[in-house]
């Protein structure tokens, strides 16, 4: 499923039906790479889908989110790149135990690394599994956690909070870089108008150059116009600066409704653009969604209301309402301002039969 979103340099595709398992693929448009939130069942991604992924977001170990690694690493091992994994504690031991079931006894010296971060409450912990050598696991160090904040580029930063499925399990937010906007009321306070002065400063905020040049800007005296050297160009930004905050998207999956699991999800998911969430169950099923830990429509609904994202997508709804999937739409009231986002029940190919195969004689 792809949408037209209000992003500047996120570009979301979820390549999933309703009752798949949910993957989140996420271009960034001004590097042409991209990120991958859970890789359950990816064989039906295109291979330079695949090969543009740098960084994999893993929310936990269980099959459906995780057992397309090895899907992921068949596509990309012979890439010399490194590849950034961030899971839950434990996930480099589960990524190790997947590639020793291989043999790699071809390996070349040109083969990928991957470097997978496990994600702690206070801590993050780096271990590298070089390719070339037939991915031995080996610790590279830890780093505090200082905020919610895992990974950051020149144009996304990701964030994420650990959460209760009976086991640990990442929630994460997927923000732009802020980018550079000014508030109309904001200038006309300040007494300044509008000109190229303007369209310099966003050139050298853009550029990574801010604030190291002075510059002569507009600004209104009484009945006249006249130029004014400013050199705290920082200062004068925060002075004019539209206070709307950056795009983000939100994925929440596989977790329990308990309410340190809700207060997590509202706090690290304020002022998202786009929540990607799990509700696995219907109303009727509540008790069946808090033994599982899984979320359910009442919840959902819940979100959207303490939330108000402008766009909320459902996802990875139980497969024993396969034919029924309208019924999650009936039930779920998105307040003023939200839009619901529909998927088909399935956008995975089907399994074969044996007789839709060609016969080989």
């Amino acid at each position: 499923m792809r949408s037209r979103f209000p992003f500047r340099y996120l570009e979301p595709t979820f390549f999933s039906g309703l009752l798949d398992d949910p993957v989140l693929y996420l271009h960034v448009r001004p590097t042409g790479r991209a990120c991958l939130l859970d890789c359950g069942q990816i064989h039906h991604l295109a291979k330079r889908v695949l090969r543009s992924v740098d960084a994999l977001f893993v929310s936990h170990a269980h099959m459906d989110h995780f057992m397309g690694f090895d899907t992921f690493i068949r596509n990309n091992h012979v890439s010399p790149r490194t590849f950034d994994i961030y899971g839950p504690p434990g996930i480099a031991g589960k990524c190790a135990g997947k590639l020793a079931g291989y043999d790699w006894n071809l390996t070349e010296p040109n083969w990928c690394t991957l470097r997978v971060h496990e994600v702690f409450p206070d801590r993050i912990a780096t271990f590298v599994l070089p390719g070339a050598e037939g991915f031995p696991c080996r610790c590279s160090g830890e780093e505090p956690r200082r905020d919610r904040t895992i990974h950051r580029s020149a144009d996304v930063t990701v964030a994420a909070d650990l959460c209760d499925h009976k086991i640990p399990s990442l929630i994460f937010r997927v923000s732009e870089r802020p980018s550079f906007r000014v508030d109309e009321g904001k200038l006309a306070r300040a007494g300044l108008v509008r000109g190229e002065w303007l369209r310099t400063m966003q050139k050298s905020f853009n550029g990574g150059l801010f604030g190291r040049e002075p510059l002569k800007v507009l600004r209104r005296r009484e009945e006249t116009v006249a130029e004014e050297e400013v050199t705290e160009l920082r200062g004068l930004y925060q002075l004019i600066r539209s206070d709307q905050p950056p795009a983000a998207i939100g994925y929440v999956t596989d977790i329990g409704a308990g309410s340190e699991n809700l207060a997590k999800v509202v706090s690290l998911m304020e002022g998202v653009t786009l929540l990607v969430c799990e509700c696995s169950f219907l109303a009727a099923e509540r008790e069946k969604a808090r033994t599982s830990r899984h979320l359910c429509t009442d919840d959902l609904n819940r979100l959207m209301e303490r939330l108000r994202p402008p766009f909320v997508l459902p996802m990875h709804l139980s497969k024993s309402y396969l034919g029924e999937s309208r019924r999650l739409y009936q039930e779920l009231a998105p307040p003023p301002g939200v839009t619901i986002l529909r998927l088909p029940e399935h956008l995975a190919p089907r399994p074969l039969l044996a007789s839709e195969v060609p016969d080989l004689l």
